[in-house]
């Protein structure tokens, strides 16, 4: 009955006036239990009345308009945009919510965002929707992983999380094989399934592994780790790169030099990431430092030189 009631208020924000036969027809009721419900809201102190005529009908009187809540029409504006974002992200399950919130405020909100989960292919999306669905039902998924230490195996977890982290996104989750919360990284993912398998969140058995997660993640762990490990790498990248340049270093990290091409410094773990990285520009970037990075990148070079069989 309250949300009833709740929802004729929202229809009357959104229509001058609704007669009671529509909103008996709207709510599968009978036109008396309508005006019961106008009864309510009005001794609830509710501004609403009905009217008869050929122009009759319920309607809320003018003066209930609730700029009385304690936000401005800008702030009003902003948290629409808000949930409008969360709509792009599937968290709001529909634009219900936002619609509700617009009628009550009586301003617009603009899409400032868009997110798309997928790739430029378009096959990365319904994985994002698994997860996301796993997620929301409890729901244990499987998949196929490929860890960094070049091997292929399977994992069985609880979803619990997507994060999205330095330009990548990543699952946190409970691993059933290691018993023990995880982050995967969803590009290595494949074959992802979501299984009829129910799990409950303990969250007190889980607690202290998801605080160091948490903290690896988002906190001062992850940075301290990252520095005790981060090697300095002084790349010349030629002109031609410059849009693969900004697309990769940040600005305040490079130097733009008298012919047009950068000296760019950068701080990172030394692994077959990187070298690949630096690979992917060919003959145009150079390594100038530090020593044993250029003598591994040479290392490299000569390698791909015998498997294409110029030596």
């Amino acid at each position: 009955m309250l949300d009833r009631q709740l929802g004729i208020v929202y229809l009357l924000m959104n229509k001058k006036t609704v007669t009671a036969a529509e909103l008996a027809e709207h709510y599968e009721v009978s036109a008396r239990t309508i005006y019961r419900d106008v009864e309510t809201l009005s001794m609830a102190g509710i501004p609403i009345y009905a009217s008869k005529g050929r122009n009759g009908g319920i309607s809320l009187t003018d003066r209930f308009v609730l700029n009385k809540l304690l936000v401005t029409k800008k702030e009003q504006q902003q948290i629409l945009s808000a949930l409008t974002s969360l709509d792009e992200l599937g968290a709001l399950k529909g634009a219900e919510t936002i619609n509700k919130l617009r009628a009550l405020f009586q301003v617009e909100s603009q899409n400032w965002v868009s997110i798309d989960f997928s790739d430029w292919s378009g096959t990365r999306q319904q994985v994002f929707e698994e997860i996301k669905q796993a997620i929301w039902d409890h729901k244990v998924i499987f998949f196929d992983y490929y860890g960094r230490n070049g091997k292929t195996g399977n994992r069985t977890v609880e979803p619990l999380q997507v994060v999205f982290k330095d330009y990548t996104w990543y699952l946190k989750a409970f691993c059933r094989t290691r018993q023990a919360i995880r982050i995967f990284k969803l590009q290595r993912m494949n074959n992802v399934t979501v299984t009829n398998d129910n799990f409950d969140w303990d969250t007190e058995k889980n607690k202290q592994d998801e605080e160091q997660i948490n903290n690896y993640v988002h906190g001062t762990e992850a940075h301290q780790s990252m520095e005790d490990n981060l090697v300095k790498i002084v790349l010349k990248i030629k002109a031609s790169e410059a849009y693969r340049v900004y697309d990769l270093f940040y600005e305040d990290n490079m130097i733009v030099l008298p012919d047009g091409s950068f000296q760019v410094e950068i701080h990172c773990n030394v692994d077959d990431w990187i070298y690949g990285i630096i690979l992917s520009f060919g003959p145009a970037a150079e390594v100038v430092e530090p020593a044993f990075v250029r003598d591994e990148m040479i290392k490299r070079i000569h390698e791909m030189e015998k498997e294409y069989k110029i030596i």
